[in-house]
């Protein structure tokens, strides 16, 4: 089922359907997990929403978002064997990446802080739980830090 960018589509995940609208650019990436309660706990703990769960009591799917980024997790069993693994980050692009260094530097490990990319980029990195790398970063005209 087609839709025009910015109108209706349709989602659906561990037999559900949810009705969205588009907000401008946005990634959506489907991950898997060994232990959904942690990975939650985790992900609130960063400033994600947790937009919903299935099924409620012991969920083996959810979906979190954050600064245009929205991830589902499956547990349990999956289309993926063995552990969690990505070769890679996922981006987030927050109004400013100083203030969620500021919102996460004492809640949670920051895998490295503040640094001006050469690529003209300010980014701060973290690893969720199952090992993913998130990279929250926004423009600099900045010079470079050293790593």
């Amino acid at each position: 089922m087609g839709a025009d960018v910015g109108g209706p589509h349709i989602r659906s995940c561990a037999g559900r359907s949810t009705l969205g609208v588009m907000v401008g650019d946005r990634a959506v990436a489907i991950l898997k997990t060994d232990d959904m309660a942690e990975t939650i706990r985790w992900y609130l703990a960063t400033g994600f929403e947790l937009r919903d769960q299935f099924p409620g009591g012991d969920p083996t799917w959810c979906e979190l978002a954050r600064d245009g980024l929205v991830l589902q997790f499956l547990a349990g069993e999956t289309p993926w064997p063995g552990t969690p693994t990505m070769t890679g980050c996922l981006y987030l692009y927050p109004t400013s990446v100083v203030a969620v260094h500021e919102e996460l530097r004492d809640v949670i490990d920051l895998e490295w802080g503040i640094e001006d990319r050469d690529w003209g980029k300010r980014e701060l990195v973290v690893r969720d739980p199952s090992g993913y790398f998130l990279t929250f970063a926004e423009d600099t005209s900045d010079e470079p830090t050293s790593g």
